[in-house]
């Protein structure tokens, strides 16, 4: 019997999965202009490892590329190996191929990521007391939530293109240090311009964090122990949001009476502080190291093919590569947005309106509702490292569809009786996350390496913009089913009915979507390939290894 290829080759061997929109069935391409003086490609060979194809709307690539979604997706990654199932969705392997430096910048990211979302939620379980001491509404400080959720795009475009061409490391330790003054300054407001303006500011670097975060952690992992760490990686939000939860209950008796959530913030910016003294002492990513090298050769090869004497226009004086990121991502971008839209209604619109439905329709305590957010969130934790793993079994696409499946079952005993059907919403929850657990390796295997940060983070910031106002829409929703009692409303059936369209949503542009499983993330250097003296041709790494 032939052998299989081994999983780690997957994505070569499934490229034709992209034949079509996404075609990778040529790498080798000279360097040209197009009638305007842009570069297109013809694909130089380093550009296998720094961009992806140009798409080809032609009618047969289109034909071809949907025709293929249901046989693609039912391609499961077990079908490529010789291990037994229970192999591949073994993660100690993986793990164990870990070095202490993996696991140095896994835990930076993923920290970050944690207090990122800490430092959000700090001022939502707070919001009754800030109004307080402030003298606002409630709603008023709501709207400093809003305008975090609103800037976060901007900050994902700022840092990410300062990520992507001057380095991790620093631009980690700007917005650490940033996010330190930020909440030393909420912790101090006195007005609520002041809340409001350094909430603005709060945003911007909310949204620089999380693909500074994500690429730090994950980019250079060993492809074995990829979809583990990946699982584990997005929960983090949650886990930010039990921690933000206990330190409140800790912090909410000290300093003035009333106003214990200003020590909250300022310890929540002591925590930024051990950030930036840890990433100090971390080098930068050997990957964004190997990415600027191979990215300066484009450069130089395409300004050595200038004409000589020819009139540079404006853009030619700048970094090519984003010239070429455009051409080839604008698609895939355009399909993320959707796709992150999609993810982040599930997650908002299973829970925004949560502890409201609890609280007003079910009138339960305080101390059970802590209990159920709190438990929900674990689950999510739980549901996210378990799927995370799965998709080594059945592919990112596949795993979300299950996921999505699981979650539309648990809905209705979720919202309906609630308060005594709870446990059911831990594994709502628990499925939700299970899915959106998948997003970073999807994120991270469809775009390009040269501007991963950027692309990664715009595409999950406006998503997250899109799908802010779903607690709006399902309040305004919730309007038309009154209940009993002034005021009150039958949100449990308008989160099922919500949920129910945002699941369906997300199983048709999942379904529809392409999957590059296994893609290597990892950018090499090329001054440690070979060249046949003989033939002329040139090594890879794995190559050079292999005769070493």
């Amino acid at each position: 019997m032939d052998k299989k290829p081994e999983l780690e080759h997957i994505s070569r061997a499934n490229s034709s999965d992209f034949a079509g929109l996404q075609s990778k069935d040529n790498y080798n391409y000279e360097v040209d202009y197009d009638e305007d003086g842009a570069p297109s490609h013809k694909n130089a060979e380093l550009d296998e490892e720094l961009f992806n194809e140009k798409p080809d709307l032609s009618w047969p690539a289109i034909r071809h590329y949907f025709a293929t979604r249901l046989s693609t997706m039912l391609d499961l990654p077990l079908y490529h190996t010789n291990k037994k199932w229970y192999e591949v969705i073994n993660p100690i392997p993986g793990l164990r191929l870990m070095t202490a430096s993996d696991w140095n910048f896994y835990g930076l990211g993923f920290f970050a990521w944690a207090l990122d979302a800490m430092d959000f939620f700090c001022v939502s379980v707070a919001a009754p007391e800030i109004a307080l001491t402030l003298g606002i509404s409630v709603t008023d400080v709501t709207w400093g939530v809003t305008l975090v959720l609103m800037l976060r795009s901007v900050g994902a475009l700022i840092f990410g293109i300062a990520s992507d061409y001057f380095g991790r490391k620093w631009t980690y330790i700007i917005i650490c240090s940033l996010f330190c003054v930020v909440e030393i300054g909420t912790g101090f407001v006195q007005t609520y311009q002041q809340f409001l303006g350094v909430r603005a500011v709060f945003g911007i670097l909310m949204g620089a964090m999380y693909p500074i975060s994500m690429v730090t952690a994950l980019e250079g992992q060993p492809v074995e122990a990829r979809s583990v760490l990946l699982g584990l990686f997005l929960p983090g939000y949650t886990f930010g949001y039990i921690l933000a939860m206990v330190w409140y209950r800790l912090f909410i008796l000290t300093y003035k009476d009333g106003e214990g959530w200003r020590s909250l913030l300022w310890f929540s910016a002591g925590l930024s502080v051990i950030l930036v003294v840890w990433r100090l002492f971390a080098p930068e990513s050997p990957d964004f190291i190997n990415l600027k090298k191979k990215k300066e050769k484009f450069n130089e090869q395409l300004k050595a093919a200038d004409e000589p004497g020819k009139k540079k226009r404006f853009w030619q004086k700048f970094d090519y590569s984003i010239i070429v990121t455009l051409k080839t991502e604008w698609l895939m971008f355009s399909y993320l947005v959707l796709l992150y839209a999609g993810w982040n209604f599930t997650t908002h619109g299973s829970q925004d309106l949560y502890v409201t439905l609890l609280k007003n329709q079910y009138h339960m305590g305080i101390d059970k509702r802590t209990v159920i957010i709190v438990t929900s969130n674990i689950g999510a934790i739980v549901g996210g490292i378990i799927m995370g793993q799965m998709s080594e079994l059945l592919g990112r696409r596949l795993t979300v569809v299950v996921s999505m499946v699981v979650a539309g079952a648990f809905l209705y005993p979720s919202f309906f009786n609630a308060n005594q059907n709870w446990p059911a919403y831990i594994f709502l929850i628990g499925a939700v996350y299970a899915s959106f657990s998948v997003g970073p390796a999807y994120l991270l295997e469809l775009v390009n390496s040269t501007h991963r940060t950027l692309l990664s983070g715009v595409a999950y910031q406006l998503g997250n913009l899109v799908s802010s106002a779903s607690a709006t829409i399902e309040a305004r929703i919730g309007e038309n089913f009154p209940l009993g009692e002034p005021g009150e409303y039958d949100y449990g059936k308008v989160m099922c009915i919500f949920c129910g369209a945002v699941f369906a949503y997300m199983l048709i542009i999942i379904f529809l979507g392409p999957e590059r499983f296994h893609k290597n993330l990892r950018i090499h250097d090329d001054e440690i390939e070979e060249v046949n003296d003989e033939t002329g041709s040139t090594s890879t790494v794995d190559s050079v290894k292999e005769k070493v």
